[in-house]
């Protein structure tokens, strides 16, 4: 069973990222769920709900929680959930790290990883010029 990916995102970045990624692979080859923290929510209860959702994901390879920026509430309390058994964490979530992960979604957890990171990284693309300045 491949691992489950959680994110943990300010506001709904994680379910629109994730509605996006839904409309490019039908249907996702890993199981995933988001929890959106919000500036009045109450930290015990998202600490409890993410605990559900891991437990929720966790079918024995393991759960990757991913979110949007480090050191952030949602950072914290996915930090949280580092005590569990083969759990790990990224952190600065976005659409290339989010289709990398589901398109190598068979890859055992630590090879699952670096092909995120390896999407976020090269998902970063500086252009100084449009591409018909060239011609």
């Amino acid at each position: 069973m491949p691992v489950g990916l959680l994110l943990i995102t300010h506001q709904r970045i994680g379910e629109e990222l994730l509605e996006t990624a839904s409309n490019l692979f039908d249907p996702l080859p890993l199981q995933v769920r988001t929890l959106s923290v919000s500036l009045n929510s109450n930290p015990d209860t998202l600490r409890k709900d993410a605990t559900r959702l891991h437990h929720e994901l966790d079918s024995g390879d393991g759960v990757i929680i991913i979110t949007d920026m480090f050191g952030s509430t949602p950072s914290n309390i996915a930090s949280s959930l580092l005590c569990h058994p083969k759990t790990q964490m990224l952190a600065g979530l976005s659409l290339p790290m989010l289709l990398r992960a589901l398109t190598y979604a068979q890859l055992p957890m630590t090879e699952l990883i670096d092909k995120a990171k390896s999407g976020g990284h090269e998902g970063i693309v500086h252009c100084t010029e449009p591409e018909d300045c060239h011609a």
